[in-house]
């Protein structure tokens, strides 16, 4: 009996903190269309990854992709640093 694997979502963003012990925050963006204005606008939200061996740093663009509750607002572990940063 095979089990297919659920979709799992990824997300593309930007440390902007490291917070705690196998933790970073990242900066997510994305581009939507205003339903009235039909402009293209920015929006962001920030999430709390889970990074095992503390290998990101402030100013990488990372890849995360969605696990099971690993705390009260992780739900995203580190999948693979796409570029890194500056500091």
């Amino acid at each position: 009996m095979s089990e297919q694997q659920k979709h799992k979502r990824v997300i593309q963003g930007k440390v902007i903190k490291k917070s705690g012990d196998k933790s970073a925050n990242i900066l997510v963006e994305r581009k939507v269309v205003h339903p009235k204005y039909r402009k293209i606008v920015k929006r962001f939200k920030k999430y709390i990854i889970h990074d095992e061996n503390n290998t990101c740093n402030i100013g990488d663009f990372i890849e995360a992709i969605e696990c099971k509750p690993i705390s009260k607002t992780k739900s995203f572990r580190l999948n693979k640093t796409i570029t890194t940063g500056v500091e």
